[in-house]
């Protein structure tokens, strides 16, 4: 089983936003590299508050491949 296109343009999209508003937020004008650590550390604190909140499910923020 693969993701969808639309799963991978999501995924690509979360993860890009998050790199985004680091850039933004951090006091310095130097830009933060690309570190998919920081990102999935971020991004899972959003999902967890997004879905204990209701506003989205676990596959709506961040699609992935059930096993």
């Amino acid at each position: 089983m693969e993701l969808t296109g639309q799963q991978i343009i999501q995924q690509d999209f979360v993860d890009n936003a998050i790199f985004n508003l680091i850039n933004e937020i951090v006091p310095s004008v130097k830009e933060m590299e690309w570190d998919i650590e920081i990102i999935g550390e971020i991004r899972d604190a959003i999902q967890t508050k997004l879905v204990e909140k209701g506003i989205c499910s676990e596959q709506e923020f961040y699609p992935y491949i059930e096993e």
